[in-house]
């Protein structure tokens, strides 16, 4: 990924220990939920329905992955992976905040659920949550080992903007989601079950590689069952499943859908990353025929298509794309991945099948407040719904470490 400003990274880390980073959802209301707030819903602009088959909650978890969060709370209430929902996934190493809503089950019984570092600060009648409904989200993160005086300087540079690129979290934390997700839309259904169970690049588990490498090279599945790591959920879930049945499509449907469908979005969302990297290259980052405006908080508002709106957008590849939205360079990334807009109206897999969108190539951070000591920054900022805080503070360390290089290795024959 390239950068937009100029100015000298401080370095640093974030994250070093999840109390570091700080994630408060913006509702819908645009009430910014704060760690530890107990309060009655219309506290936060939020309104009851006592006849409501769904109870919503605030969640705050540390340290925790939403998903498996949920599952947690789902499990001890006695419910299923399809009886909550949620407006986004917050990074796992944080202290997080945000509403959640459940199905089938009163409020006094979510209150009383104990589990360690998940509390639930909030729950009344009424939701469903919606995904993507929030407007966005406030953070606070410590950068450690900094050197404080280039931050200020980023900041000003970026004038209230910077690349709205993915970053890793869209891709796994193996970085193979989009090999997965390529396999499947091109309906290759063993081949993706392969390299979700199989791929130990960027593995860092031992126990997993061994795992990992072994279920490679026999493909016994009902000998996997005895050996693969309790942890890797997910996998045992597909493991498990083809132990007795040899059906692909069935098999990745044992993963919830909330994780499932990353595997589509990070074909979409690396395409499109190609794109900010080719844009910025050509100084074209600002530059778009297809525009949206603001919304109230002044974040970008993609139901509001103007010429002369505020911010230039690129597609998320879909099978209903319009052809007027995709330049040259999309088409021949999809032509050298052998893939077409259609492709991703997936036949064996209609449920993970993606109709297209757009988004902003540019994010816009608001409320920006810095503190720094010798060698840590503070930084606090809000950003839209779907833009990463990850992305706008490498803008400020210029570090390696986000690189997505392994993703990209697809793309580097094809010119910008």
């Amino acid at each position: 990924m390239k950068f937009l400003s100029n100015t000298k990274g401080t370095g640093g880390v974030i994250k070093k220990y999840y109390e570091d980073f700080v994630v408060k959802e913006i509702t819908s209301k645009g009430v910014k939920l704060e760690p530890g707030l107990h309060c009655a819903p219309k506290d936060i602009g939020e309104d009851e329905d006592i006849n409501s088959k769904f109870s919503t909650f605030i969640l705050e978890k540390r340290n925790w992955d939403t998903i498996k969060a949920l599952l947690a709370v789902s499990k001890s209430l006695g419910r299923g992976k399809g009886a909550f929902a949620y407006c986004g996934i917050k990074d796992k190493t944080s202290v997080s905040v945000q509403l959640a809503s459940m199905h089938g089950v009163e409020p006094k019984d979510i209150e009383r659920v104990k589990i360690k570092d998940i509390s639930i600060n909030c729950v009344w009648k009424g939701g469903p949550v919606e995904l993507g409904s929030n407007v966005g989200n406030g953070f606070v993160a410590r950068i450690r080992d900094a050197k404080p005086e280039y931050a200020q300087e980023t900041i000003n540079e970026l004038n209230g903007v910077f690349p709205n690129y993915f970053d890793k979290q869209r891709f796994g934390y193996r970085l193979n989601n989009f090999e997965v997700g390529l396999h499947i839309i091109k309906n290759e259904l063993e081949e993706a079950i392969l390299s979700f169970l199989t791929e130990t690049k960027n593995e860092t588990d031992l126990e997993a590689v061994h795992a990992r490498k072994r279920l490679k090279e026999d493909r016994d599945y009902k000998e996997a069952v005895l050996y693969f790591p309790k942890h890797l959920r997910y996998e045992r879930m597909v493991i498990e499943y083809l132990s007795k049945q040899e059906n692909y499509a069935n098999a990745i449907r044992r993963i919830p859908r909330g994780i499932s469908i990353m595997f589509i979005h990070a074909v979409e969302s690396a395409i499109f990353n190609a794109v900010i990297d080719s844009r910025i290259k050509n100084k074209e980052l600002f530059n778009s025929d297809i525009r949206c405006g603001k919304n109230k908080y002044g974040f970008p508002n993609i139901e509001e298509l103007s010429e002369d709106g505020a911010f230039p957008m690129a597609p998320l590849i879909g099978y209903e794309t319009k052809d007027k939205y995709m330049s040259e360079y999309e088409k021949r990334l999809l032509e050298f991945l052998d893939i077409t807009k259609e492709s991703f109206k997936i036949k064996s897999m209609p449920e993970l099948s993606m109709k297209g969108s757009l988004r902003s190539i540019i994010a816009p951070v608001k409320d920006i407040k810095t503190t720094a000591s010798e060698n840590e920054i503070n930084v606090e900022f809000s950003l839209p719904s779907g833009a990463y805080a990850t992305i706008f503070l490498n803008e400020i360390m210029k570090n390696d470490g986000l690189t997505l290089k392994s993703v990209y290795e697809k793309f580097s024959s094809i010119p910008l």
